[in-house]
């Protein structure tokens, strides 16, 4: 339950020291670093990333998410395919998918133009990729779970009966 309740902190606030943990977990701060450290080595804690709001900085970006087909590979599933798609450091995420396409790619470029040399002369032409479909993020409003604007004020009238 510890580890559980440390995870669901953690998650909407990496910055939490173990101190602040173990105070809000009612917990030891040893317990608490025990925990982490088995959470990490077993791959449950994967990273700490920080969540930035690009679109208020200069840094000129876009973010694509591309739907591809692929052919599975025998014995090996989507795994493979989606390994080797993932290792291209313009990948941000893959997510294997139900649905009308099997592999979800996220990732980030610094125009357009980019993003389609991506998939144009990398993607694309990888053996068991059958076909993408690319669409371009015009506005992020929230992003693991956290808003990333700012709370729009609901102007209407209240009538009231």
């Amino acid at each position: 339950m510890l580890k559980e309740n440390i995870l669901k902190a953690i998650d909407k606030n990496s910055k939490l020291t173990t101190s602040d943990l173990a105070v809000m977990l009612g917990a030891e701060e040893e317990e608490v670093v025990t925990a982490i450290r088995e959470l990490e080595a077993d791959s449950i804690i994967c990273g700490y990333p920080t969540l930035i709001n690009w679109d208020k900085t200069e840094d000129e970006r876009v973010t694509a998410l591309i739907e591809v087909k692929v052919t599975p590979q025998r014995g090996q599933g989507f795994d493979k395919i989606a390994e080797r798609i993932y290792k291209f450091d313009e990948v941000n995420a893959v997510y294997l998918m139900s649905g009308g396409f099997d592999l979800t790619v996220i990732i980030d470029g610094k125009s357009m133009k980019e993003v389609a040399n991506f998939v144009s002369g990398r993607l694309a032409p990888m053996e068991a990729v059958l076909s993408t479909a690319t669409h371009f993020v015009l506005k992020k409003y929230k992003e693991h779970g956290m808003t990333l604007t700012h709370e729009v004020e609901d102007e209407r009238m209240l009538i009231t009966p």
